[in-house]
């Protein structure tokens, strides 16, 4: 059984949530009875605060509802009419077409960050994920860190080992948070006209990260002090990141339909690590007093379970047949970033593709014209198209969907949850471990905090040694720790290419994968040779900067300060 955290409420609060919410205790809940504008702020709004869903409703928002008219509704009790008149429209209609038009608020929190990322598979899904960056996560609840403790290792003979060793990771957390946000406040000019390196890569089979450096910007009073305190307490939560394990919490606020809820469970049954599988049953239990019959099939035997036995069954023989093929093969040494595989034509096939529904001409014809344009007239025709993108929310149409690119990345794990956040492409992750080493953020070693960092390193990989060999290596990752790196494959097009290397280039973002998507487009450019597509990418931004964030933290406290009173 797994331990979860259950809050407490008044009788008047219980009174007002149990209007709201399908329970009061669990992890997992859903939202109701509320206009989608408040469901969206509560999820918007959990992403930067320590607080659950469920006290945030109560704290900042209930005050704002009419409330008078709802002492009759009980969310906690299910909804039996919505049960019959879903299943009669199920059998006029049939379930999977009628199952696109009913979605959910779901609340999951208290689930680990190897499990937040089985949770945020699905495409067709939306998500918002507790920020490692604007809250501290050396907090206690109940008077203990916050990070999962699987029953098979709490049972085995070093359960209590994993317990003392993870609580020290997360006293290094909270010591490194003070020690970067104290030299950043006395030293955020120090540097000013030299450079601070990007990183250190360490240990592992990859090759060494190159450190580009860049000069260290001097925090200005523009922004006046507010925003500048929150420039630093970011950038001192993005250094120390990379000490918290895998096992830490998180919460996440998944908006979907029943049929890509339906998706997601169904895999969740089928993975080996138990605790998706046992959240999955709670996230069902709360999703059938919403949508009940849009989850039918889910655990019926024919239908959902022998679905989730397929998945099972494919992934027990493909690691089978890996175990046989590489052996004890190791792997090679090989750069963060590398383009594996891309279109040598594919921006003639790109200039075709915007041509064509300007015209009435079949494909073949628009490709044979487009070979015998000259320079110019492609660079004419890419910058018609692109237009004059004044921001980077200007995305020219689908003719860039026509052209792919793949990338090997080996990674720190922290920026990979940034990463693979991003739905609209084909992404595949192999097991998290200390295997391939880790990185130290440039700034740590400036703060002198190096040697520490190595030595939670040192711990996190002993720790994951023990944890193999009592419980295997899958549930071993939980004691990784972030700044380890992890191997994945990134699969999208031109179109998804501007949208996440334009966002994440941006100096607010955390310097792992600034340095990882600003290589991409470098590799774009000049590996594929797509400088078209590499020049229609206007507003990547490659600027170095210790302290991005205060830009962005001057904004908001600007305007926060222009809304009347």
């Amino acid at each position: 059984m797994i331990h979860y955290a259950a809050e407490t409420f008044t009788p008047d609060e219980r009174d007002v949530l149990r209007r709201y919410v399908t329970n009061l205790r669990q992890p997992v809940f859903a939202l109701v009875n509320l206009p989608e504008v408040v469901k969206g702020a509560l999820f918007a709004r959990y992403s930067r605060t320590h607080k659950t869903l469920r006290r945030l409703l109560l704290d900042e928002f209930v005050d704002d509802l009419d409330i008078s008219g709802d002492e009759t509704i009980d969310a906690t009790v299910g909804v039996e009419r919505a049960e019959q008149l879903y299943q009669r429209v199920f059998v006029e209609y049939g379930d999977d077409s009628v199952a696109q038009l009913g979605a959910v608020h779901l609340a999951c929190e208290q689930a680990s960050n190897l499990l937040t990322k089985i949770l945020e598979r699905g495409r067709l899904m939306s998500y918002l994920e507790q920020s490692t960056r604007y809250l501290a996560y050396d907090e206690r609840v109940q008077g203990r860190y916050r990070y999962h403790r699987p029953p098979s290792v709490m049972s085995s003979a070093v359960g209590t080992r994993f317990i003392g060793d993870v609580d020290r990771m997360f006293d290094a957390y909270g010591d490194m948070v003070r020690r970067m946000t104290a030299w950043l406040t006395d030293h955020h000019d120090a540097a000013k006209g030299g450079t601070v390196s990007s990183v250190t890569a360490k240990g592992g089979t990859v090759s060494s990260v190159t450190a580009k450096g860049g000069t260290v910007s001097s925090v200005t009073a523009k922004g006046g002090d507010l925003a500048r305190r929150r420039a630093i307490r970011a950038q001192a939560f993005d250094a120390a990141r990379g000490l918290l394990p895998a096992a830490s919490l998180s919460n996440v606020g998944i908006f979907g339909s029943g049929q890509a809820y339906e998706a997601l469970l169904l895999r969740m049954r089928a993975h080996p690590l138990p605790e998706a599988r046992s959240y999955a049953q709670l996230m069902l239990t709360e999703l059938r007093k919403v949508i009940p019959s849009f989850l039918r099939r889910v655990d019926q035997p024919d239908r959902g379970i022998v679905w989730s036995d397929y998945l099972e069954a494919n992934r027990v023989a493909m690691d089978e047949f890996v175990a046989e093929l590489f052996d004890d093969e190791t792997p090679e040494p090989v750069p963060e970033v590398v383009l594996t595989d891309w279109d040598p034509v594919g921006e003639e096939k790109m200039l075709a593709a915007m041509l064509f529904p300007y015209t009435d001409l079949p494909e073949s014809q628009i490709a044979a014209r487009v070979r015998e344009m000259t320079e110019a007239q492609r660079l004419d025709l890419v910058q018609r198209y692109a237009g004059e993108r004044t921001n980077r929310r200007h995305r020219p149409s689908r003719a860039l969907e026509r052209i792919d690119y793949r990338f090997d990345v080996l990674g720190d794990y922290g920026s990979f949850r940034d990463l693979q956040r991003h739905r609209l492409l084909t992404i595949e992750w192999q097991p998290l471990g200390p295997r391939h080493g880790y990185v130290v953020p440039g700034l740590v070693d400036a703060a002198g905090g190096g040697e520490a960092y190595d030595e939670v390193m040192e711990l996190s990989a002993e720790m994951y040694d023990a944890l193999a060999d009592a419980v295997g290596p899958l549930e071993a990752s939980y004691a990784v720790a972030m700044a380890y790196r992890v191997r994945y494959s990134m699969q999208f097009n031109a179109r998804e290419a501007m949208h996440m290397i334009e966002l994440r280039s941006q100096p607010q973002g955390h310097e792992d994968y600034r340095r990882i998507v600003t290589e991409m487009y470098r590799q774009i450019a000049e590996v594929a040779g797509h400088r078209a597509v590499a020049a229609m990418l206007s507003h990547v931004d490659l600027s170095q900067g210790v302290l991005g964030r205060l830009g962005a933290e001057e904004a908001t406290v600007g305007r926060r300060s222009a809304k009347p009173a």
